[in-house]
């Protein structure tokens, strides 16, 4: 099926039904594991108020099987419970018939214990039959029953849901005094753990009428194959009348821990071994005892750091049916995954590290013997029409040949000369100089790079100023002089 209810549960397979839902094996995604869940078919109020009494009821005791916990999702209702595999003592009458006494009175004190449990919660069942005591799958051990099903339960003191006429329950397992509309009580319960026993002891249902008639001259004998000291104690649970019954569950276990005591020694047929089978069935395809990724189904995985592990790498994961591929040998440079958000993870920041200033490697050293004339450069008189070499500012790089002088075309302000100098003789050019790189000038054009060399005295921006105010000085001090 795989159908998965409120995102939590998910439906395997029928494996029950009752009045008023169907009966799942389920599993549960949060506790990992299977567990039986009792879905609501019907969607009326009477039944929903009833489902919800039955839901709430939270009773911890090892032989009573209550409501764990419960969802909805839209128009349907569950609620889980334990999974519990052995089938009911329906199934068990039915695969070995009357069961010996000895064996039947484990299974009432069982029975009784869960059902003190209940009453100690102020809570009659009103539906104690065969198929509402569950057992697990112990097999030839000692057996372990659980008492199921609250779904018509009610607290003693709560309101029926149902009118005073009207009795709910399993026809043959009724008290008498339900019959007659009398409230719900423990005895009746009692009453019903009575018919079970001798269907157990007998292998048959019992006939609830033919029993009030029988009482009606007293106690009637010992039906066949009910011994007669159990039977001390099942006919005071059988009375028609219930105030003369046992009150309390508590009270029945002590009479029959006692009556146990006085049963005959089993036969050699009673000695055989009843074994309790599995009952539920083996998992439909596509799950497995660990869920639903068992064999026969793709492998599900639940994170990207799960799907990103490969096969073998030490995972606790479970396989899957179709057994992995070797992978393919790692590549010189794999590329970083992207994580769980999709993004890629960057690498570490590298720390980079200060070095020292590469020093300009050394002059070539001159080889020995007469000097020449280009070994040496000559020095440069300092003028202000020497050239710039490379960018403002930045002598020449050491090793390099020098370039040839060059001047500027800039035309000086008007009304004013520059000094006269002596041309700068040009240094010696090297052996087979290189030629000049791309985008260089040649001799006697001015280098983008160049700066234009400056002319001796102020600018015009500064000389025309200063000279109007030396006049305008010079015009007071002939006026004052004048006036004197």
């Amino acid at each position: 099926m795989g159908e998965i209810f409120a995102g939590r549960y998910e439906l395997v397979d029928p494996i029950g039904r009752g009045g008023v839902g169907a009966v799942w094996r389920t599993w549960d995604h949060r506790r990992r594991r299977y567990v039986a869940a009792k879905v609501l078919q019907q969607s009326d109020a009477h039944t929903l108020l009833r489902f919800v009494r039955e839901q709430a009821l939270r009773i911890d005791h090892p032989h009573v099987l209550a409501p764990m916990s419960w969802a909805a999702d839209d128009d349907k209702v569950l609620f889980t419970m334990d999974l519990v595999r052995g089938g009911s003592l329906a199934h068990l009458i039915g695969d070995y018939g009357p069961l010996p006494p000895a064996y039947v009175c484990v299974l009432l004190d069982q029975l009784l214990s869960g059902l003190a449990a209940v009453h100690a919660e102020d809570v009659v069942h009103r539906d104690i039959k065969p198929a509402n005591v569950l057992l697990d799958a112990t097999g030839t051990g000692r057996p372990h029953l659980r008492l199921s099903d609250f779904g018509i339960a009610m607290r003693k003191g709560e309101p029926r849901l149902t009118e005073a006429d009207y009795v709910v329950g399993t026809p043959g397992y009724f008290a008498p005094e339900q019959l007659l509309g009398a409230e719900p009580d423990f005895p009746a319960d009692l009453y019903a753990v009575g018919l079970v026993a001798v269907y157990l002891l007998t292998g048959r249902k019992p006939d609830s009428q033919a029993l009030v008639e029988a009482y009606t001259r007293g106690t009637p004998p010992a039906p066949r194959d009910v011994p007669e000291p159990l039977w001390q104690v099942l006919g005071t649970l059988l009375h028609p009348d219930p105030d003369h019954r046992f009150r309390t569950a508590t009270g029945v276990r002590k009479a029959l821990a006692s009556a146990v005591e006085l049963l005959p020694e089993d036969t050699a047929a009673e000695q055989e071994a009843v074994e309790v089978f599995d009952q539920v069935g083996p998992l439909p395809p596509g799950f497995g005892p660990d869920g639903p990724d068992g064999p026969g189904r793709p492998r599900r995985t639940t994170d990207s750091a799960a799907s990103r592990t490969p096969e073998g790498a030490g995972s606790t994961g479970r396989s899957s049916a179709v057994p992995p591929s070797p992978p393919p040998p790692a590549p010189a440079h794999t590329p970083p995954s992207p994580s769980d958000t999709g993004s890629f993870p960057l690498p570490p920041p590298v720390r980079e590290v200060s070095r020292p200033p590469r020093r300009p490697p050394a002059p070539p050293v001159p080889p020995s013997g007469p000097e020449r004339p280009w070994s040496q450069p000559q020095p440069q008189p300092q003028s202000y029409a020497e050239p710039h070499r490379g960018t403002y500012g930045s002598p020449p790089p050491t090793g390099t040949p020098p370039t040839r002088p060059h001047t500027t075309d800039r035309r000086p302000a008007p009304g004013y000369a520059p000094a006269p100098h002596a041309p700068t003789p040009a240094p010696a050019a090297p052996p087979a100089p290189a030629p000049p790189p791309p985008g260089r000038g040649t001799p006697g054009r001015v280098s983008h790079r160049a700066r234009p060399s400056r002319k001796p005295g102020p600018p015009p921006a500064v000389a025309l100023p200063v000279l109007l105010l030396a006049l305008l000085c010079l015009a007071v001090g002939v006026w004052a002089l004048s006036r004197s």
